[in-house]
């Protein structure tokens, strides 16, 4: 008895079998077990490959636990048929350590899955699969046990409640997996959903938001309940925190109850060209509390939803993303407004960006101090490509062709008028 508490019942049964055929057996069907878990595996990411994408969702978890699975799989159908002849010690220290494995690299996946690659994660990464080993040792020498009974022992009061540090634990770990689970299947339904080119990306948005927090909303209901946590005794803080919330941070609940309104309604998109605040640029990113608009220097600015609700938005491409520009020339008066006319068309008309529907257009706008004023109006399709660069390009070709023309881009001029002023002589005297 005293063996079987320091090196445990498993292990011993298994120390009894070393030498005997038995475990020659056993450890023959479980590495055969172990191949076919592999050729099962290989099998799968070839089908996965040939498969489209809709078939690919969330195999990035089943890709790192089906080898560990399907050997499981494998070696509990052997175990099952070996428990005929009564040894299975072999089986029974397998099956717990391929258990262990699938484990790990769950846990893992979902953490890479939920947060960014850093020194951090990898430490942490390295902490659990230290834990779920040593618990699968402790439980393969028949320690397991004693250290539950010992962290039982351990108690401390919470009000006139008794808690001991292995409900403690458990509680704290029921609440991290629970809460790991549910924002993993969040993530990979978001992804599902961001990919769907058959809904508007604003329901995209919209919807994604809304699942990430209901699966958020769930995990915390659940993991404390499975901690031991009635929620009923939660309603009264709820309540209490719901109002200082509301009175404390009332802008930025109005700057995410304004966001689900700007996704709703679908006034803007996803790389619609907009001025906002005297800010022009292409819709970057929407989120549930501001909007980034990219500039076309490549700064973006940060908007809070709430300036969008109360402010007037120019959206350059609601309807369509087709946008007028109007470029502004002056010609001399000594030259031929018809003719300058023509070749600020025929420049329009020979850019690849500027639309032939609506056509170009120029028009004689005024007759200014020092010249004829024209302004040439084109219509784009691409706006988020840039304008100032099409200005500079056309600007250029009309310049060229004004000067073969011969046709003058006057300097401010004024006219002076020299007024003599005849003044009486007096007479000599």
């Amino acid at each position: 008895m005293q063996k079987n508490s320091e090196v445990g019942k498993l292990l011993n049964e298994v120390l009894m079998e070393f030498k005997t055929e038995h475990f020659v057996l056993q450890l023959a069907v479980i590495a055969f077990s172990i191949f076919l878990a592999w050729l099962a595996t290989r099998k799968f990411r070839n089908l996965q490959g040939e498969s489209q994408g809709a078939m690919k969702v969330g195999l990035g978890s089943i890709n790192r636990v089906i080898f560990p699975l399907t050997a499981m799989l494998f070696t509990f159908a052997a175990r099952e048929i070996f428990r005929h002849w009564g040894h299975i010690s072999l089986f029974n220290i397998a099956f717990p350590l391929l258990a262990s494995l699938a484990l790990v690299r769950l846990a893992v996946y979902m953490l890479r899955l939920i947060f960014s690659p850093s020194g951090w994660l990898k430490t942490f990464e390295r902490y659990i699969a230290i834990s779920i080993w040593t618990g699968v040792a402790l439980y393969i020498i028949g320690l397991l046990p004693e250290v539950i009974a010992v962290l039982e022992s351990i108690t401390f009061s919470v009000s006139k409640s008794k808690i001991s540090l292995f409900d403690l634990l458990s509680g704290l770990l029921s609440i991290v997996v629970t809460l790991l689970l549910s924002v993993s299947i969040a993530s990979a339904l978001e992804r599902r959903l961001m990919a769907s080119e058959q809904v508007d990306m604003s329901l995209r948005v919209v919807f994604s938001k809304l699942i990430h927090a209901l699966f958020v909303l769930i995990g915390v209901i659940v993991a404390l309940t499975l901690a031991g946590i009635d929620i009923t005794v939660l309603s009264v803080f709820g309540g209490a925190l719901g109002v200082g919330l509301g009175l404390g941070l009332k802008t930025i609940a109005s700057n995410y109850l304004s966001g689900f309104i700007i996704l709703l309604d679908r006034s803007i998109r996803i790389g619609d060209m907009v001025t906002i605040d005297n800010r022009f640029g292409s819709i970057a990113s929407i989120t549930s509390r501001y909007v980034v608009v990219k500039g076309q220097d490549g700064t973006e600015a940060v908007i809070p939803n709430d300036t969008l609700i109360n402010s007037t938005v120019l959206n350059h491409s609601y309807t369509n993303h087709e946008i007028r520009i109007s470029i502004p020339i002056q010609i001399s008066y000594d030259n031929s407004p018809e003719q300058a006319m023509e070749i600020m068309l025929g420049v329009a008309r020979s850019m690849q960006r500027v639309l032939i529907t609506p056509e170009p257009n120029v028009f004689l706008k005024n007759f200014g101090e020092n010249g004829i004023d024209l302004e040439l109006y084109i219509w784009i399709r691409d706006p988020e490509e840039g304008q100032l660069n099409l200005r500079s390009e056309i600007n250029l070709a009309i310049w060229k062709q004004f000067k073969e023309a011969s046709i003058e881009i006057p300097y401010p001029q004024r006219v002076i008028k020299m007024i003599e002023e005849n003044r009486p002589t007096s007479d000599k005297k």
